[in-house]
């Protein structure tokens, strides 16, 4: 596919309001919740990058830095940062928003990856990543080299 598309095109920002539902018994986002919204926002950079329906192949180690409380609003972020011929690799943050100060707190990231259809359901061609501008390039810099060293981390930790 001799076609491009940028970072910015792919950009997604999604918010959710932690509510009883989605919590745990001490009150904190259950981590079903928060992969599930994750993997909302990842599909929805895919889609929009390659104007495709796409599906989830993979998603990377997760850890759960800090927790979302009931009440809090989590705020999903993703971007496409990569391609190959026919996926996408999506990186997803997550942070927790206190809405009656403003403040704001990492939570959680990950990376995805996501094989693009054609009508019939089979895996098609994505376009090829553009990054025009410094910002994009430096997001896309930073997504790759964060996906490295989760790898690399996940290696040393279990010995493999």
């Amino acid at each position: 596919m001799d076609e491009t598309a940028t970072l910015a095109s792919s950009h997604t920002e999604m918010t959710e309001m932690l509510l009883p539902n989605d919590t745990n018994n001490l009150g904190r986002a259950l981590g079903g919740a928060v992969l599930h919204w994750m993997d909302i926002c990842g599909a929805i950079a895919g889609m929009r990058f390659s104007n495709r329906q796409v599906v989830t192949a993979s998603m990377d180690h997760v850890d759960f830095i800090a927790p979302i409380e009931t009440g809090e609003v989590a705020i999903i972020e993703g971007y496409v940062f990569n391609t190959g011929r026919t996926s996408v690799d999506a990186k997803v943050d997550v942070r927790a928003e206190d809405p009656r100060t403003d403040e704001t707190r990492r939570t959680t990231t990950s990376y995805f990856t996501f094989v693009a259809l054609d009508d019939k359901g089979r895996p098609t061609p994505v376009p090829d990543l553009a990054c025009p501008t410094a910002d994009e390039e430096a997001l896309r810099d930073d997504a790759l080299e964060g996906r490295e060293e989760q790898l690399r981390q996940v290696v040393d930790r279990y010995d493999i």
